[in-house]
Parts: structure tokens; sequence; C-alpha cells
């Protein structure tokens, strides 16, 4: 079934490519299946007669409508990107009817992969190395989140326009809920002052201006080094939201598990750079850590409905170090803003441990 399901992609994808003029009749196509993370879509390493490599992606068989859509916006939001001065991969081709993209070839490198490799070398000495890296990705970070809202288009984005307090209700701290504490850990009768803190949590996480571009995964899995350059990659849920976001995917990203200390330091640079733009460096930090505990809950919710419904397992070891990473953001004055999220926390860990 799965030969047969590749050879229909195969002649699918070489009757494009003809048509568009990329390879004539008679020569050769080869379709290598890439695994694609927490996506449904279909991604394929493709190979031309010529020697031509490309990156093919075709929205999964699950939801014909949201693939669509989502196709759609990798298309609109991937050109965007590209139009103003953003490194994501080029896009050749886009088949609007079946949702086929054709992107540039950034190689098989993630950043994740390459600090996996570095660490087995170096130790914790890693973070000595690739704070450099960190920190150009920081400056790549904010021209993206500028620039990128610069003639945005709202409707491009397919799943909603805008992060707002309705967003972070249902799909990050009520799927955290949800898909962790209940489908994953079978945790149940939650006290009423819970769901009490998680609106007050979006509501001051919703006062950040959203008005700039917001990858909304922007982490180490979604960044290629191809050539010695950073690329960015998995755009296709874009809109516009606040800038504490997508820094804090990054800072707090548990692929990464980057030391304390070296968030520190990385967050003080990103000011640094903010205040380079004229950017409020003080508003900034007053909405950071809300948006990092909206965030630390949507990647639990994540983790746990990819591993459990998917049967992702790779994603069941990232776990505990997010459950980790939240139980230290809410120590000290978080934890006293939020009594029964902590709680909820050490609960967690406990079952974790067992």
């Amino acid at each position: 079934m799965i030969d047969s399901h590749l050879n229909n992609h195969t002649r699918q994808i070489k009757n494009f490519l003809h048509k568009e003029g990329f390879i004539g009749n008679s020569d050769e196509v080869k379709l290598t299946p890439l695994a694609g993370d927490g996506s449904s879509r279909l991604f394929f390493k493709i190979k031309t007669g010529v020697d031509a490599t490309y990156c093919g992606v075709l929205p999964g068989n699950k939801n014909p409508k949201k693939g669509m859509a989502e196709a759609h916006a990798a298309f609109h939001i991937g050109s965007h990107l590209k139009k103003r001065g953003i490194p994501v991969p080029a896009i050749h081709a886009f088949e609007p009817e079946s949702g086929f993209i054709l992107f540039e070839d950034l190689g098989d490198t993630l950043l994740y992969d390459k600090m996996k490799l570095e660490k087995k070398k170096t130790g914790d000495r890693i973070w000595q190395q690739i704070k450099e890296t960190y920190k150009e990705i920081i400056e790549l970070l904010i021209y993206m989140q500028i620039s990128g809202s610069i003639r945005f288009d709202r409707k491009w984005s397919w799943d909603s326009q805008r992060y707002d307090k309705k967003l972070m209700l249902e799909k990050e701290s009520g799927y955290f809920m949800q898909a962790f504490c209940q489908d994953m850990l079978g945790m149940k009768n939650y006290p009423a002052q819970l769901t009490d803190e998680f609106k007050k949590l979006a509501a001051r996480a919703a006062r950040q201006p959203a008005v700039y571009f917001l990858h909304r995964d922007f982490q180490s899995r979604n960044l290629m080094v191809c050539d010695g350059a950073i690329r960015v990659i998995d755009f296709q849920g874009g809109r516009l939201g606040p800038l504490g976001y997508d820094l804090a995917s990054l800072l707090i990203d548990p692929y990464a598990q980057i030391p304390d200390t070296v968030q520190r330091e990385l967050l003080d640079y990103y000011l640094e750079e903010l205040c380079r733009y004229g950017l409020d460096d003080l508003a900034f930090l007053k909405g950071y850590k809300s948006l990092a505990l909206q965030r630390n809950l949507q990647i639990l919710g994540a983790f746990a409905f990819l591993a459990r419904q998917k049967q992702k397992t790779f994603f069941n070891q990232f776990i505990l170090p997010a459950t980790l990473f939240l139980q230290h953001q809410l120590a000290g004055h978080e934890g006293d803003e939020y009594p029964q999220l902590l709680i909820l926390t050490e609960k967690i860990l406990a079952l974790l441990d067992t």
C-alpha cells in the first residue's frame, strides 16, 4: 500500500514538474519520503534526472479542507517572508488545485541535529560555542517579527488571523488540560480556581500588542543550517501576534534545553536588540513571562497529543523537560500568582516520576 501511494505521488509530482518545465518527459524522478514531526502533511526529497533536488510538500489526506487551507497559507506566507528578506526556503512552484508546493532543498541538518551532535562531543561546553549562533537567531527573529508584519495579509492565516485570548484558552491552556492532563495522565476533578487562573493568565498575555509577525513554533527543529547559515521553516502557522511568544518558543525549547543562565543572557541580548529598533524593552518584559507560560502549556498539550494520539513516541522524551520548565517558570512570584497551576504541576511531576 505504501509503495502504491508513493507511485501515485511520483506520477502526480512528475506530471506537475513536466507541466511547469522543470523536467522533460524522459527524465527520471525519485521521491524519498521524509518524516514530518507532528505534521500530517506529506514531505518528499525530490531528485530529478538532471540531479536537481527539491523538497516537495503535499497536504495530508485525513482532513482535505484543512490540508488545503494550510498549503495555501504556506505558499502565501512563505512568498511574503521571502520578499521581506527572511531566510525561508524559496518556493519554486505551487499547484493551487492539489496544494503541492515545490520548495528549495535546504539539506538535512536541523539546528537540533547539529546541537545534538555537538553536545555528544563537548557536553555542557556546547553553550559557550553555540551562544553566538543563538544571538544571530535572535537578530533574525526580531527582523522577521517586524519586517514580516509589514503588508502581512491576515487572510493568509489558515488557523486564526491573530494570536488572542480565545486561542490561548482553547488551544494552549485548554489543549494542556485535555491532551496532557486528562488524556495522557488520566487526571480529573480540578478546582474551579484553576480555570480562573488560566483566564487571568490569558488576559495578561493578551495585553501585549499583537501586531508583529508570529511564527508560533520558532524552535530548534524548525531552524535549519544550510551552507553555514540559519534558515526558517514550518512557517505556515504564521499570523499576527506579540513579540514575546516566539522568543519564549526559542528559549524554553524542550528540544534544546537551554540552561537558565544562558536563557537569561539571550533574553538580555533580545532586549538590547529591541532597543536598537526603538521598541520599549520594559513594556516587553511586562508580558514576556505570561507569554512564556502560555507557550509552555501549548508545548505540553502538543507533545502529549503527538505521543498518545498519533503514537509518535519520539516526543515522550521531551515531556519531562517541558514540565520542569513549567515548574521553574512558576517559581517565586509567578507561583504566587497561579497557585493552583503550581500545585497541578507538582502533581504532574509526581505522576511522571512514577
